[in-house]
């Protein structure tokens, strides 16, 4: 084990290069828990790294913190297997969402993938609407989705179903695969590349865990049977965590996501509705929202029913929810940024002299 068996390369390298004269050190991130970090230097021995308070204070936004799959900048404690973390190193390509609940607050779940399996399930479960959120998701943080349609063995309208997904996927490479019965593992590994990293992403239940069973030839990551009544997971796994295959390949599975709540998106909604952005083109206005405008090609689509009716309100849905996201973003930034300015304010009349 070492660092380039990690993915680190010339181009790290270059990055790491005025850090290293201050006795720090570059490792990946294997594990996360809180502010504690497990992580692989270059020595390939396995250390705990924690977040000290002067790397916490100049974290403005929890998204900042380290992630499955960053690269740090390390500073080893004297005689322990222990390390601080003194920097993140950048970020190549991320996967993120709005945090759950009311705050609008962007969540990373891992950062440096190649490539982002899309697990969807071939049973009840099977959501394209979802597939759909996922793939917008993936393209927005640069890195390649490709689809994987799990438990084969288990569904009567696989073609079906393929077609559906593909229609969907918006270009992204479809597959069919089972975890039991091994259809389809061989074009998986196609994408396993040694020093590439892949993460796996779907709803609990899906097969995540199996399939990255299948891939490493044991069980490393636990997994539970479905319920039958309706077909829903159990979540097994509970947090994140980079395991290196036997191939070279980088795997990380993440928790089951049955709702993915979207953070800004510019790019990712365009590539994936390439159908409507090639329509929109036709508009007869520059800024056509495609809802009332007259002379919408998009529109026309829709009532010659060459655009189907469920996908485009799938795209003005994550439209809607782009704009409410970039509003809140833009009140806060605003909100922060008088904050500043008060504080900044006191502190001058502080120090202003009498008279």
């Amino acid at each position: 084990m070492n660092l380039h068996t990690l993915g680190w390369d010339a181009t790290r390298e270059q990055e790491f290069a005025p850090l290293q004269s201050s006795g720090l050190e570059p490792a990946r991130v294997v594990t996360v828990d809180k502010h504690h970090f497990g992580v692989l230097p270059r020595s390939g021995d396995f250390l705990l790294a924690r977040a000290p308070g002067r790397f916490l204070h100049r974290v403005t936004r929890p998204a900042e913190l380290p992630k499955v799959g960053d690269w740090l900048a390390i500073r080893r404690v004297p005689g322990e297997e222990k390390a601080l973390v003194e920097c993140v190193l950048t970020r190549r390509t991320w996967l993120s969402r709005k945090e759950p609940g009311r705050e609008v607050e962007e969540q990373v779940l891992v950062t440096n993938v190649d490539v982002v399996f899309v697990v969807q399930s071939l049973d009840a479960a099977f959501n394209l609407r979802l597939l759909q959120r996922q793939l917008v998701m993936a393209r927005e943080g640069g890195a390649q989705p490709v689809v994987l349609l799990n438990k084969a063995d288990l569904c009567t309208e696989v073609e079906q179903r393929l077609a559906e997904a593909s229609g969907t996927a918006g270009g992204a490479p479809v597959l069919v695969v089972s975890a039991r019965t091994r259809r389809g593992i061989p074009q998986v590994r196609d994408w396993l590349k040694p020093a590439r990293t892949v993460v796996f992403i779907g709803a609990s239940g899906v097969g995540k865990s199996s399939l990255i069973n299948r891939l490493y030839g044991e069980e490393v990551q636990a997994t539970t049977e479905v319920r039958e009544s309706d077909s829903k997971g159990r979540h097994t796994t509970t947090w994140r965590e980079l395991i290196v295959l036997p191939g070279g390949a980088l795997v990380i599975d993440t928790p089951g996501m049955r709702e993915v709540h979207m953070w800004l998106a510019t790019e990712g909604v365009h590539e994936a509705f390439p159908d409507i952005e090639a329509l929109a083109t036709l508009c007869h206005f520059r800024d056509c929202s495609h809802s009332h405008e007259a002379r919408c090609a998009v529109k026309e689509a829709l009532a010659t029913g060459q655009l189907t009716r469920d996908r485009y309100e799938q795209f003005v849905k994550l439209q809607r929810e782009f704009a409410f996201l970039e509003q809140a973003q833009a009140q806060r930034n605003y909100s922060e940024r008088k904050r500043f300015m008060r504080v900044a304010h006191r502190s001058f009349n502080k120090q202003k002299p009498a008279g």
